[in-house]
């Protein structure tokens, strides 16, 4: 497996060092592959995660969000009854997924139907942070102008 040195970015720049430690996470993050999910955008602002969870019940599973991190996590209950199986394929087995959310995402809600665990996210910016329009004023140059000649 190749490994990323990320040395010479925290030498070349200032205030980067939190997209660094993404990458580095990223780079070592398990690539269980259990449950599979999809990333799908649905708007300008909104994003849907599905993961794959056949079999869970709504409260086997939990959501939780901290410090930009969704995280979730199933847990199967212990299966009282003796059950012989011919072929076993489903995977009934614990879990815990993690996504890196952007800053300004918040989870919105979630839904599970037909064994798919739907994650609704909406980047929602402050007022502060919208683009806003300036508008220009024709006096307010003129009198400053003026102003400054008559100090002159």
């Amino acid at each position: 497996m190749r490994t990323l040195d990320f040395s010479p970015l925290y030498r070349s720049v200032v205030g980067f060092d939190r997209l660094a430690d993404l990458l580095d996470a990223a780079a070592h993050e398990s690539a269980t592959g259990y449950p599979p999910y999809n990333i799908e955008r649905t708007g300008d602002h909104t994003y849907r995660i599905e993961l794959a969870v056949a079999g869970f019940k709504p409260d086997e599973l939990s959501i939780e969000v901290k410090e930009a991190v969704l995280t979730v996590t199933g847990r199967k209950g212990a299966n009282d009854a003796e059950r012989r199986f011919v072929h076993r394929g489903l995977a009934e087995r614990n879990f815990e997924r993690r996504f890196q959310l952007a800053e300004y995402v918040v989870v919105t809600e979630a839904n599970l139907a037909d064994g798919l665990l739907a994650i609704s996210l909406k980047r929602e910016l402050t007022e502060a942070l919208k683009p806003r329009r300036i508008e220009i004023g024709a006096g307010a140059a003129s009198t400053l102008i003026e102003n400054q000649k008559a100090a002159a």
